[in-house]
């Protein structure tokens, strides 16, 4: 039932063009996962250009994790849990977005975006941290585009079977995600190492 809300609220939105796309993707309670697919298949259609919606694709997706950011900023840590499950946010990926900041700092506005546990809730302890909240949309933004042009290309690249495009997403991501994963991996191990080198020089 909130499938065919959700689906009835993208589709009056299209009426208001690059617009709609891009205030579609304002709302945290409307999937990205919808919404970047089926704009695609309006491009299939022939009634988007393909380029213009991914930038209104971006810009929106951008803009709608600035909700979470400054509940984080103006709330804190209890006013987000308290309200997070209105923007589809678990205590869960709250507490793992969280683990994830301490660990890398404000680089997780960009990492964040390609991991899928962390991902909707990293906004958040960027807010409390009271990160720049211009590097914060410069972050989320590079991380975006890549996502939504590839999203829309699938829903283009399907056409009528759009809805597909989630499987297919995954399959094309999950190698970006280990390669963040080792990236990761590789630059705290190089952290330790020069912190123990720095330890040792101070002695």
């Amino acid at each position: 039932m909130l499938t065919e809300y959700i689906m009835a609220f993208v589709e009056f939105l299209k009426g208001f063009s690059y617009f709609g796309i891009m205030l579609a993707l304002c709302f945290e309670f409307v999937p990205a996962e919808v919404v970047l697919p089926l704009a695609g298949f309006w491009v299939y259609e022939g009634d988007f250009n393909y380029y213009l919606v991914v930038i209104a694709g971006a810009v929106g997706g951008t803009i709608g994790p600035l909700t979470l950011y400054y509940l984080g900023k103006w709330g804190g840590r209890p006013m987000v849990i308290k309200y997070g499950k209105y923007f589809l946010v678990s205590k869960k990926q709250i507490d793992a977005s969280d683990r994830f900041f301490d660990k890398y700092g404000a680089g997780v506005a960009f990492f964040g975006r390609f991991l899928p546990v962390v991902r909707t809730a990293i906004s958040v302890p960027c807010g409390i941290s009271e990160m720049n909240v211009i590097k914060f949309c410069v972050y989320t933004f590079i991380a975006i585009l890549p996502i939504t042009a590839l999203y829309v290309y699938i829903g283009f690249t399907l056409g009528e079977n759009w809805e597909q495009a989630g499987p297919i997403f995954k399959q094309y991501t999950m190698p970006i995600v280990y390669v963040i994963i080792s990236g990761l991996a590789i630059y705290i191990i190089y952290r330790i190492i020069k912190n123990r080198r720095l330890k040792k020089d101070n002695i």
